[in-house]
């Protein structure tokens, strides 16, 4: 009887755990040849955006409503400005575009042509690029008229007021949400993807198994997940991190992980993401960093499916050391890591969370029964 009570308590206590903490599952493969069919997605999260394209100021067309939304998302629309969302193109929406047209280096036409309509439907970061009406982006640059040397201009940011790991913190430690468990390979190309920081500043990361006192912390989620930045499904917002001292990533676990980063036999239209080229945008929002107007820079806002983008630019490695100084080690060139062969031969990550909870549950059981 007492047995049978124990193991009653000990099923009773495994189910309000799952059910209070419930566990993201997500997607994450080797490679791209080993995403599913059925999980390729016939439409993404800003596809219903394509027929707005030629749109200007003075029309009334379904759906700019919506694109209003995305732009107060990312800052664009101040979040006190607008509280009704109408389908008008008035000035709120054109400012906003011009506004989003300078950051991403467009024509600032103030029309929804197609190269400003691609950059909106682009997957990207969750993170806005203006944060209470400031940027360091395009728009937010004095320019500079005695410069003849335009190219030259930086256009790293920062969160207001600058935002850092304390002075004199050498080591940070991170880890993986027990909500979303991750295998060797993630843990892989988040290592290198850490260890790209490392080399131009004077800091380094090792993984920690304490996920409640690790400095930072990374999770798999998928929708709404209670820090008020709800993920918005397959190539939407990609992942966001918060500024320091917070220590907050989160990846979307509706999207298509890869692993490997070869896209070069990829097909042109695909759902894939390359795990580690995100990781690498979102530490950099960890230490600090904004987004930037440089499109070849890690902290440039988009990235498009199924592209490898890891390397710091001298963008990303100007600002980082802004905040951090230099790595005494580093000698000025472009880091470079090779990417690692190791592969993930779990396949998907979502059949793995499910079992790793039975397993543990029939473990606990057979045990009480000894």
């Amino acid at each position: 009887m007492m047995k049978s009570t124990i193991i009653l308590l000990f099923v009773i206590q495994f189910s309000i755990i799952f059910i209070l903490f419930p566990t993201t599952s997500a997607h994450f493969y080797p490679n791209i040849s080993s995403i599913p069919k059925s999980l390729i997605p016939n439409k993404t999260s800003w596809d219903a955006f394509h027929h707005l394209l030629g749109c200007h100021a003075g029309e009334k067309v379904d759906g700019l409503g919506k694109l209003k939304q995305y732009f107060q998302r990312f800052g664009y629309i101040d979040n006190t400005s607008v509280l009704n969302f109408s389908d008008d193109f008035d000035d709120y929406l054109e400012s906003a575009l011009k506004t989003y047209q300078k950051n991403f280096n467009l024509n600032t036409t103030g029309e929804l042509d197609e190269p400003t309509l691609q950059h909106i439907i682009r997957p990207r970061c969750g993170n806005p690029d203006i944060v209470n009406g400031t940027t360091s982006m395009n728009s937010g640059k004095v320019a500079d008229t005695n410069s003849t040397h335009i190219h030259t201009v930086a256009h790293y940011s920062f969160f207001p007021g600058q935002p850092r790991w304390p002075e004199g913190r050498t080591e940070l430690t991170y880890a993986f949400s027990p909500r979303s468990p991750v295998g060797d390979a993630v843990r892989t190309v988040f290592s290198r993807a850490f260890e790209r920081w490392s080399e131009v500043i004077p800091l380094n990361f090792s993984e920690t198994a304490s996920y409640a006192t690790a400095d930072i912390k990374i999770g798999v989620f998928s929708g709404d997940h209670g820090d008020g930045e709800p993920f918005d499904g397959v190539l939407g917002t990609l992942a966001h991190a918060f500024s320091p001292p917070s220590g907050i990533l989160h990846l979307d676990g509706d999207e298509n992980w890869v692993i490997d980063g070869d896209f070069l036999n990829a097909p042109s239209l695909t759902s894939a993401v390359d795990l580690e080229s995100v990781a690498v945008h979102e530490i950099g929002h960890l230490l600090g960093l904004g987004h930037s107007s440089v499109q070849d820079s890690i902290m440039y806002p988009s990235i498009p499916s199924a592209t490898r983008k890891v390397e710091l630019t001298n963008d990303d490695i100007q600002g980082i050391q802004v905040l951090y100084g230099s790595n005494p080690n580093y000698n000025g060139s472009s880091p470079t890591l090779t990417p690692s062969n190791e592969r993930d031969i779990s396949g998907s990550q979502r059949s793995t969370v499910f079992w790793n909870h039975t397993t543990l549950l029939i473990v606990g059981f057979l045990l009480l029964l000894l």
